[in-house]
């Protein structure tokens, strides 16, 4: 029961990084941006769907502080730091989004949605690197710094999902926009899927010297980690290859990038699955009592299905290109408009 109900947080955790993933780079992207009818485009792209892309992350801590409480109770404080950068980065994204709608232009609400998702992709990665530290653990309780936690691999891994984040939002632009915004995103997004390409590579070399090193010692282990890499090595070239040229087929790119983010995810379950964070916290001795567990995986469980329906509404609502000529959409039916 305890494997079935981490299967279900590794759900929530793809949905996040993909969707709310590429919303966070489209973000961070608008910083970069200087015409000003672009910096409105690209607000309007993620204010369609952001609010229900952030459901996952709350689903996913719901998830790990029902499921695995000790384990919850544990990473929380460790990572305190990060989370509250990352909570105070979402408040600000989500007002100054709908400010930047009610009074166009609003320069000032367009910038903080940016430094806003910056921070927030930011804080992300930091919160990622502190856990292949040694959590203190005493009596149950955690008992170490959350001011300790930053490190030198905290840093890396956080400038690894910032650029991932952005490569993800130039993928979506591609495939969203239209005229000099769709190239100019081709052209940047090159460059991103490289960096972050880079990047992660580093941080799965230097994870070895951290309190988490990768576990690839049975055969098992090692091929599953070696496929997953090349799935995501494909997924990778597919999008470098296909976000400069001109194509039908615009969704390419996003699609690769998709597959080298799930893939490099799941390869790294592979290489650490039981432990959840070192040094000795693990699925096993983290779960909640057997009874728990069936409770809450009808309880929660019934609410993934709605979830993967809004988004999809979302997303199939706003469907089509953004006409960066006229302003438009090209959608089935024209009275369907982001409330941007």
């Amino acid at each position: 029961m305890s494997f079935i109900w981490f299967f279900l947080i590794l759900l929530c955790l793809l949905m996040y990084v993909v969707l709310d993933g590429y919303d966070l780079g489209v973000g961070v992207a608008t910083l970069f941006e200087r015409d000003r009818r672009h910096r409105r485009e690209m607000l309007e792209q993620v204010a369609q769907a952001w609010d229900g892309n952030e459901t996952w992350i709350i689903l996913l801590v719901v998830s790990l502080w029902a499921g695995f409480p000790l384990a919850f109770g544990t990473m929380l404080p460790h990572t305190y730091l990060p989370l509250i950068v990352l909570l105070f980065s979402f408040i600000v994204r989500g007002i100054s989004v709908e400010m930047a709608s009610q009074a166009p232009p609003a320069v000032g609400w367009e910038r903080a949605f940016g430094i806003a998702s910056l921070t927030a992709a930011l804080a992300q990665g930091v919160a990622v690197g502190t856990l292949t530290m040694n959590l203190t653990v005493v009596g149950g309780a955690f008992s170490g710094s959350a001011f300790g936690a930053i490190s030198w691999y905290s840093v890396l891994t956080a400038a690894a999902v910032t650029c991932g984040y952005m490569a993800l939002g130039y993928a979506y632009l591609k495939w969203k926009a239209t005229g000099e915004l769709r190239a100019r995103a081709g052209r940047r997004g090159v460059v991103l899927a490289g960096l972050a390409a880079v990047l992660t590579v580093a941080c799965l070399v230097a994870v070895n010297g951290t309190a988490a090193p990768l576990n690839l010692h049975s055969p098992g282990r090692a091929i599953g980690f070696a496929g997953l890499l090349l799935f995501a090595v494909v997924g990778v070239m597919m999008t470098l290859v296909t976000l400069r040229r001109a194509s039908r087929y615009d969704g390419l790119p996003l699609a690769g990038l998709t597959i080298a983010a799930v893939a490099v995810i799941i390869a790294l379950v592979v290489a650490r699955y039981p432990v959840l964070a070192p040094p000795d916290l693990t699925i096993a001795n983290t779960a909640a009592p057997q009874n728990t567990l069936i409770f809450l995986i009808v309880g929660i469980g019934l609410n993934v299905p709605l979830i993967l329906f809004y988004n999809w509404f979302a997303h199939h609502t706003f469907r089509g290109k953004l006409d960066s000529g006229s302003g438009g959409r090209d959608l089935p039916n024209p009275g369907l408009r982001s409330h941007l």
